[in-house]
């Protein structure tokens, strides 16, 4: 018998071979997709060609084509383009249902390659496969990030309440028992002793000296050939109150003079103290910091929350970032050497600390207005963070210097080891291991310094130092304009401006980003877009 099988028939078996087809999408810029792509697909299986972010790991997973920052980490309050991102992160986060639970659980900032999903609507999908990538803890174990050639280490943390006695289990600040506080005691160090720094900035720490004689003791039985101490600051335990605080290497640096608090608004919490680097004799001032948090409750009046991103406390929080820059312009002009009694002029200065605004937010502003530099954003444009609220990332915990600092700094980054991980793993979580992650709510910061009062200071270095090199070779290389999951581009222009790269917009995809010179002599310039802003560099070709 034979078969016969109709036009008819054909044109429907081929329509399923269609149907049945993977359905992919493409992201063509990541930075503004938003998941209203996906209303065309709902009910459908789809493949996603560009990795998706993991964007919180907080009660289920969100993802999203990009990292989701806190608008006022990258703009400045209601402005345009703080407008623009407020928009652009509610239209970005998509709900992933379903994906296979691990242990530990994934990391914000790890992205998930050929993640194939089915659309339940423009912002829930339910996972079907996919491969997770990058920012793992294996990664973090293998060492701190590069800071270039530095001599010193200095780090600063916010420690979660690191409480040594004075327990409150009716509190939801700190460890509730000494149990837990050992726990706490044992993630801390495991962090703090990777690090091996030569001075620590450590807030939301016990008063008094206990906690610090702690820590310093801890980091000499695990760092052997260290000599840590700590620098008392006359406060004594006060329950669970807490201040900021010095430990730091006696191998390496010696305090000149004693500890100056600054105790306008909040107290306990700033400070300033002068070190002389042994080995050299060179001297900076260290200022560890914790400004007024912003809490729901309390605030009135110019503390009242504006509805502008800043929340709560903000006057506040300006005020002492003005006490902080007052005094440093005072005790810079005569620090006494209580040793020898000699008096010192140091303008080096470097403010570090959880100052509890966000990289644009007006207190910051202060500092910057001021004349001194953001090194978050001066090494690593606007992608560095320490710290996620609500699926958003920014950073609240600060490493700012002056001009003449500046070109001493070899390096600054926040070390995700706490603000990518899931909450349940504190050392009071349900999941809690013995492990450094999730030691506290914050990114220790870490800056590296390579001492020199001899070098000549930048008075507008360029963000993210980024530069170009040309000579004689037939490439021109960009250096220090990639940024992590962001996008940065290049292109080169005629000084007639035509076009002349081929694209508007390349990517650069290195910190070493070499491109080809154009073989037809002339003046040219190459545009570099990064951090929302575009820089030209003009070159000759011979």
């Amino acid at each position: 018998m034979k078969t016969r099988i109709s036009l008819l028939g054909l044109l429907l078996f081929a329509s399923q071979i269609i149907l049945a087809a993977d359905v992919h999408i493409t992201i063509d810029d990541p930075e503004t997709w938003s998941a209203e792509a996906l209303r065309p697909y709902i009910g459908q299986t789809v493949i996603f060609d560009q990795p998706m972010v993991l964007s919180s790991n907080y009660n289920g997973y969100t993802i999203s084509s990009r990292r989701l920052f806190t608008p006022t980490n990258q703009e400045l309050p209601r402005s345009t383009a703080y407008n623009t991102i407020v928009s652009l992160n509610k239209s970005g986060a998509i709900t992933l249902n379903g994906a296979p639970s691990v242990e530990p659980l994934h990391r914000c900032g790890e992205k998930i390659y050929n993640l194939k999903v089915t659309v339940n609507s423009t912002n829930s999908v339910t996972w079907q496969s996919g491969e997770w990538r990058g920012n793992t803890r294996a990664d973090l174990e293998a060492g701190i990030p590069d800071l270039g050639d530095y001599r010193l280490l200095i780090c600063t943390m916010n420690l979660e309440y690191y409480l040594v006695t004075q327990y409150d289990p009716s509190s939801t600040m700190g460890p509730d028992d000494q149990e837990e506080h050992e726990k706490q005691r044992t993630k801390v160090m495991k962090a703090l002793s990777l690090i091996n720094a030569d001075a620590y900035g450590l807030v939301e720490i016990q008063q008094g000296p206990n906690a610090l004689q702690e820590i310093a003791n801890d980091l000499n039985a695990k760092l052997p050939g260290r000599n840590y101490g700590y620098i008392s600051d006359g406060s004594k335990v006060n329950g669970t109150y807490t201040h900021s605080g010095y430990v730091y290497d006696r191998n390496k640096l010696r305090p000149i003079g004693a500890i100056q608090n600054i105790e306008e608004k909040v107290q306990n919490r700033k400070k300033l103290q002068c070190f002389e680097e042994l080995e050299t004799g060179e001297k900076f001032i260290f200022s560890v910091n914790h400004f007024k948090a912003k809490t729901r409750s309390g605030a009135s009046g110019g503390d009242a929350d504006k509805g502008d991103g800043q929340g709560t406390f903000n006057s506040t929080r300006q005020a002492e970032a003005q006490a902080v820059l007052s005094h440093y312009k005072k005790y810079r002009k005569d620090i006494i050497d209580s040793q020898t009694g000699k008096h010192y002029v140091e303008k080096d200065v470097l403010i570090m600390g959880d100052l509890n605004a966000y990289a644009k937010e007006d207190p910051i502003m202060i500092f910057l207005n001021n004349g001194m530099i953001d090194l978050h954003r001066a090494f690593h444009a606007d992608s560095s963070y320490s710290y996620q609220f609500s699926g958003l990332a920014g950073y609240l915990d600060h490493a700012i210097c002056n001009s003449t600092l500046f070109p001493q700094v070899t390096g600054a980054a926040g070390f995700h080891i706490n603000s990518d991980e899931n909450d349940n793993y504190t050392y009071d979580g349900r999941w809690s291991d013995n492990s450094m992650f999730r030691c506290s709510d914050h990114d220790p910061v870490l800056v590296g310094l390579k001492l020199d009062n001899t070098l000549s200071m930048n008075p507008n270095p360029a963000l993210n130092q980024y530069d170009v090199l040309t000579g004689e070779s037939d490439v021109i290389t960009i250096r220090n304009a990639f940024r992590e999951g962001q996008s940065s581009y290049y292109a080169i222009y005629d000084i007639y401006g035509r076009l002349i790269s081929g694209a508007a917009k390349h990517p650069i995809e290195s910190s070493q980003q070499a491109i080809e010179m154009p073989f037809t002599p002339g003046v040219y310039i190459l545009y570099i877009y990064y951090d929302r802003q575009v820089y030209k560099h003009k070159f000759i070709v011979r």
